[in-house]
């Protein structure tokens, strides 16, 4: 039998709290999970097409994010993005939404364009003007099918 002394014993023992709190740090970090109530506001915006567009698609302010695609679902016909956006954003009533690509065939985000008007949207807040995505094989085949 082998025998251990108490520093032994201490020493695994800080090292396994060590150990599990970084675990926790990391799981919520990279999780984005809020400990201490949440630090976002959700808004949402229709739109006729999102193509190409996934939860979790960051949303940008003049190319600074500022939240990310919480949900996409169908209503009427429509695509409903609900999206997650930092507190202490201000997002005009009047801002245009637009789904966007990064480089050519990068990666689809939505770019927020902020108007003119003093009132700000709250939580639970709806972006009225929207601007869909371009399809680029639409683009495509439009101009190779009518010439």
């Amino acid at each position: 039998m082998i025998m251990y002394g108490k520093k032994t014993e201490i020493s695994v023992g800080i090292f396994m709290l060590v150990g599990m709190a970084c675990l926790v740090y990391l799981s919520v970090n990279l999780g984005s999970v809020p400990l201490f109530g949440s630090n976002t506001f959700t808004i949402d915006a229709s739109f006729g097409s999102v193509e190409g567009l996934e939860p979790g698609a960051t949303v940008e302010i003049a190319g600074v994010p500022v939240g990310k695609v919480k949900r996409i679902t169908l209503e009427e016909n429509t695509a409903l993005v609900q999206m997650e956006i930092k507190k202490g954003t201000k997002i005009s009533d009047d801002t245009i939404a637009s789904v966007r690509t990064k480089g050519v065939i990068g990666d689809k985000f939505i770019k927020l364009s902020p108007g003119g008007s003093e009132d700000f949207l709250g939580d639970e807040g709806s972006l009225m003007d929207t601007e869909s995505a371009i399809s680029l094989e639409e683009l495509i085949s439009k101009y190779i099918f009518e010439k």
